[in-house]
């Protein structure tokens, strides 16, 4: 006798179907988890299988759909980084996790700290292992999106990297910069520095442009050095600023990591926070109510990011209609350092 492999005793899909009172097409939509269907009608699946004590036999649910249910979140950084004081990328993996459980899809976190390492991460992201594939901290070089995206795997990135036609999702930088350096010159700083983040970042490039934009519009004169969003690279850029200004009285910071080494730098000189220089960051990381003085920042939703990335990938999977980019809001908080 020729089997198909599976228990001939399990419940099968029209076993739930029957007891749900819906069709086994439906059933079918539920179990692999689709999101086109109604609430009602899951929980009457979700209910009869339960009560069948029907398990996907996930094998055969994999050769019918070509579905794995797992999503690739691909973080283009070290090991070391994306698990060091910068609670950017742990908010963000929290928001995706948080997602893709509630649709019933695995995530499998993968890191690209070198070259053979990115080699290894493209033939695993186009070798049928996950469904979808979200970037995030991404370089302009990087090419991986792309060509992930022209082998036929649905990516959704978060930024705006220029060289991909993904869906990308990011936030109001220039908006959230006017905020905070307006808040500077509404206090009567007359000179306004900055420290931005690196150049071959969307995130970098847009605080940069919103704070030189700002400055014009205001008629002061930028002073600018660059950092690369760590505590270390801010503390480094505050003593160039320092060196080339030293009559600096504030100065925008494009991550807190870096705010957070600026105000270290500071201190080490003398400068006190705010009575000398004023201090703003970017992110609103839990860091930032903890630095002395407590910092004033610009919120960015980091947790929401991650759950925006998934719910796209969810949708593209789903074939529906995916906007090109998404923005979402940010909003100055304002604390004791500026």
């Amino acid at each position: 006798m020729v089997t198909n492999g599976l228990n001939p005793g399990r419940p099968t899909l029209e076993a739930v179907a029957e007891r749900a009172g819906v069709s086994r097409a439906t059933v079918s939509r539920v179990v692999n988890g689709r999101t086109s269907v109604a609430p009602h009608l899951r929980r009457a699946v979700e209910a009869a299988a339960s009560e069948l004590g029907y398990v996907p036999h996930a094998a055969a649910r994999s050769l019918a759909t070509r579905r794995t249910d797992s999503i690739a979140l691909i973080v283009p950084e070290s090991p070391t980084r994306v698990f060091s004081d910068d609670q950017f990328f742990p908010s963000v993996i929290r928001g995706v996790a948080t997602e893709l459980d509630a649709a019933g899809k695995l995530l499998v976190l993968i890191t690209t700290g070198s070259r053979d390492a990115r080699a290894r991460v493209e033939r695993y992201a186009v070798g049928g292992h996950v469904d979808g594939v979200v970037f995030a901290s991404l370089h302009d070089a990087d090419p991986l999106p792309e060509l992930v995206r022209e082998r036929g795997v649905p990516v959704v990135c978060n930024g705006s990297p220029p060289h991909t036609s993904a869906p990308c999702i990011d936030v109001d930088h220039v908006g959230g910069v006017r905020a905070a350096v307006g808040h500077l010159i509404a206090q009567g700083r007359s000179t306004i520095a900055t420290i931005a983040g690196p150049q071959d970042m969307s995130a970098g490039r847009a605080r940069l442009e919103g704070y030189r934009r700002s400055l014009e519009a205001s008629g002061r004169r930028g002073v600018t050095a660059i950092g690369d969003f760590t505590a270390p690279s801010g503390a480094a850029a505050m003593r160039r600023l320092l060196a080339d200004e030293p009559d600096l009285d504030a100065v925008f910071v494009a991550s807190d990591l870096m705010a957070h080494g600026a105000l270290s730098a500071l201190r080490q000189v003398g400068r006190r926070v705010p009575e000398d220089v004023a201090v703003v960051g970017f992110d609103d990381i839990a860091l930032a109510s903890y630095c002395e003085p407590p910092l004033t920042t610009v919120r960015q939703p980091i947790t929401e990011i991650g759950r925006t990335l998934a719910r796209r990938m969810l949708a593209l999977l789903d074939g529906e209609d995916v906007e090109a980019t998404t923005i979402l809001p940010t909003e100055l908080v304002v604390r004791e350092s500026a």
